[in-house]
């Protein structure tokens, strides 16, 4: 049997794939035989499909959700919003100042929406948001602050960018799970600061 087949009663077989593993013919064919969720591991992050205000670029996006949808293969959304390969001129205004939070909800919003929509027919899930807490251990001097200092958090001041980012992708899609995503998430601190941060958006 296959490892999709195997486990089908049980839990999805996922891959993280780029242009290579669904264009070369040997690797394309391990994956349609393997694997039941597949995610794109660069092509559908910000930078990748809106790299300027108007501009979207889908060739590769598209591929990879094209092939899904030919061999009925689930696919994972990754990521909508992330500090890193991120369209840097959502955060700017013409001067190349930081513009105030209401803008960039705004953008943010038109972002999260047009992605969603174009693909809500074959992405289930989406990573909302990506590694937006910091790592490192609790400073006992200070008030902990458990979010990493990006663009996101310079403007806003809090996770309210955070709650946003669900809050469109919940408006663009009823139906989809919707994920916060992070790594080093084993270390307790980095742990308790996710926790604490979800279960204060479930409460709100």
């Amino acid at each position: 049997k296959s490892l999709k087949e195997a486990y089908k009663d049980y839990f999805l077989i996922g891959i993280a794939v780029n242009q290579r593993n669904i264009s070369n013919p040997e690797q394309s064919s391990i994956v349609k035989r393997e694997i039941s969720s597949m995610t794109a591991e660069n092509d559908m992050k910000p930078v990748s499909v809106h790299p300027q205000d108007g501009v979207w670029t889908w060739e590769r996006s598209d591929r990879i959700a094209n092939f899904c949808r030919q061999n009925g293969i689930k696919l994972r959304g990754h990521a909508l919003m992330w500090h890193n390969q991120m369209c840097e001129w959502m955060f700017y205004d013409e001067q190349h100042n930081l513009v105030n939070k209401e803008v960039l909800f705004e953008r943010m919003r038109e972002h999260i929406h047009t992605v969603v929509n174009r693909y809500k027919d074959v992405v289930y899930c989406w990573d909302v948001f990506n590694e937006a807490i910091k790592d490192g251990p609790r400073n006992p001097n200070v008030q902990d602050q458990p979010l990493r200092e990006s663009s996101f958090y310079k403007i806003c001041g809090n996770d309210e960018f955070i709650r946003k980012a669900f809050q469109f992708a919940r408006e663009a899609d009823p139906k989809a799970l919707l994920f916060y995503n992070d790594y080093n998430e084993c270390d307790p601190t980095k742990c308790d600061r996710i926790c604490k941060m979800i279960s204060d958006m479930k409460a709100a």
